[in-house]
């Protein structure tokens, strides 16, 4: 099985062989046969930046290669003359080099040309970015390379071609002069030996991370996320090396101008485009390490914001990197895109304002944390338990199990009665007991479902009331208010259970009974039976002592004497 490194390798080089095999030949300024004049005098003159650019570069054809007569082109010194030719060959393989796409249909014939956009001085740029220290300028009535560009040949030289790569120039084509398909043998020779080069560098790189850098990584216990993670982001740094050494060594072979102008920009496109693929990557990776601090948190919030930021994280990043990749690799003008979307933005933001809000309204309920994930809230007619929180809406699962989605900015501005954030649940009942029950076996009931609440492990013990407050139409009421310690409204309802079964066991095991609602017919007088109707004294005073009795009997004596 082929790996991308693999694929994309292939494709490097199947790009190179075809652009070599479309565009044979040794040129390398495109000149337009129809405009190579047949007098000499043509292109052994300097009388316009036409005449000039055709004098340097026609002879230095192979198939008409005058260096001498080129070297008329340049504005030299006493102690430049000397070295006139070897600055004249560097002076074009500087262009070589650097992929500059001369066309002489687009040079002016004009002998006195003024440049607009350099305030109408007398210079012609054959291109202001990428090589703006080499121009013509006129002298007199000649035009010719600029003193300031003769002096900065010899650095741009090495620039162009560093750590000493500039020596295979003349290294190079001593491998012979045989063409094949187009090419020369030692250019073939160069290919092939760049080719098992850089097949070489990049299985060495790859050796390295795959070995090295895993095996570093295991030592402290970080092999399945250096493997996860580390290791593609190694692998894609390791191509973006291949394609420097690429950069590098393609300009030694002196290919067409056209493949190396092609290639140039690929090239210039590519370290763009990996270097925004390592960002994307390097995203994913922070993002797996925001997901684990936010893991050790307690709050659920934390989890939802994590994706969030990686997806902005990676738009961002593919923004501008598409924009790195327009300007520095295709060299495109990003300036009046960027105009445009800055006037349109203002249109965008008009229409897209309810959206805007929504993320605005998210950041709110972000940054103040009202509900967290898993919280059960009630906000206006919305009743249920949040499962999402998004950058537009938020999810919340109703006790239907529907689900309702409630726009962040509605949400934001929106009164929230959370009820996962209450410190304790209540729980508040009424236990009825029948009217034949005695006071003391009340007094005992009451006292056991106290020891209960105090016994139960989620309850809270220092405020709860149980009391026999009331007396209804059929029962003896009980009051049973107590509260819960408890997270959710499951272990809620888990603790209300335990409540109620040992409430029924205690009831059981003193026998008190739960009264319901009833009614009782009762017969004042029936034939030959005693009527149910109680007979009162009429004495007051015995009323009084029977009063006197039950207050010494029921309420401590030593605070009535």
């Amino acid at each position: 099985m082929l790996n991308s490194n693999s694929i994309l390798f292939s494709i490097l080089f199947s790009i190179l062989f075809f652009f070599m095999v479309a565009f044979p030949g040794m040129g390398q300024v495109i000149l337009d046969e129809n405009q190579i004049p047949v007098d000499p005098k043509e292109y052994h003159n300097l009388s316009s930046p036409y005449n000039t650019t055709l004098t340097f570069f026609y002879n230095l054809r192979p198939d008409n290669y005058e260096p001498e007569a080129a070297s008329k082109s340049l504005s030299l010194s006493s102690k430049e003359k000397a070295e006139a030719v070897k600055l004249t060959i560097k002076l074009k393989q500087i262009f070589d080099g650097k992929g500059i796409y001369v066309r002489l249909n687009e040079v002016p014939n004009e002998p006195n040309y003024l440049d607009s956009l350099k305030n109408n001085q007398a210079r012609y740029f054959f291109d202001a970015k990428r090589l703006p220290s080499i121009y013509l300028e006129k002298k007199g009535r000649e035009w010719k390379f600029s003193a300031f560009s003769v002096s900065q040949i010899n650095e741009l030289h090495q620039e162009t071609y560093p750590f000493g790569t500039g020596k295979l120039l003349n290294l190079l084509p001593k491998l012979g002069n045989q063409v094949y398909f187009g090419l020369q043998f030692w250019q073939l020779a160069g290919i092939l030996i760049l080719i098992l080069m850089l097949f070489v560098f990049h299985k060495v790189i790859t050796f390295l991370v795959d070995r090295g850098l895993l095996h570093f990584l295991e030592r402290f216990n970080y092999g399945e996320t250096g493997e996860k993670y580390l290791l593609p982001l190694a692998r894609i740094t390791s191509i973006y090396f291949v394609v420097m050494l690429l950069s590098l060594f393609i300009r030694l072979l002196q290919l067409p101008i056209e493949v190396v102008s092609w290639i140039t920009m690929l090239i210039s496109a590519a370290k763009p485009f990996i270097i925004t693929l390592v960002f994307y990557k390097i995203v994913g990776i922070v993002a797996v390490y925001f997901a684990r601090l936010a893991s050790k948190t307690d709050s659920t919030l934390d989890d939802q914001l994590v994706p969030l930021v990686r997806k902005t994280m990676k738009a961002f990043v593919l923004i501008v990197g598409t924009l790195y990749i327009l300007k520095e690799g295709l060299e495109i003008d990003i300036l009046p895109f960027l105009t445009g979307l800055s006037i349109g933005g203002l249109a965008f933001a008009l229409a897209a304002q309810d959206t805007i809000k929504n993320f605005f309204g998210s950041i709110m309920i972000f940054i103040d944390k009202p509900f967290q994930v898993g919280d059960w809230i009630t906000s206006g007619d919305v009743d249920g338990t949040v499962e999402e929180v998004g950058f537009r809406s938020t999810r919340v699962r109703t006790f239907r199990n529907s689900v309702t989605y409630i726009p962040n900015g509605k949400i934001a501005d929106a009164t929230i009665d959370n009820h996962g954030l209450r410190q304790y649940r209540r729980f508040y009942t009424t236990l009825t007991i029948t009217y034949d029950t005695p006071p003391e076996l009340v007094e005992a009931f009451v006292n056991g479902l106290r020891e209960i609440v105090i016994a139960h492990p989620d309850t809270r013990k220092e405020n709860f009331n149980i009391y026999f407050n009331n007396l209804s139409a059929y029962s003896l009421d009980v009051m049973f208010y107590v509260f819960f310690r408890v997270p959710d409204w499951a272990a809620e309802l888990q603790a209300r259970h335990e409540l109620l079964i040992r409430i029924l066991k205690l009831a059981n095991e003193l026998g008190v009974r739960f009264a319901f609602p009833t009614q009782t017919l009762h017969m004042e007088t029936f034939p030959e039976k005693k009527s149910m109707v109680p007979e009162y004294a009429q004495d007051a005073a015995g009323y009084q002592l029977k009063l006197q009795e039950f207050m010494k009997t029921e309420f401590n004596k030593k605070d009535l004497d």
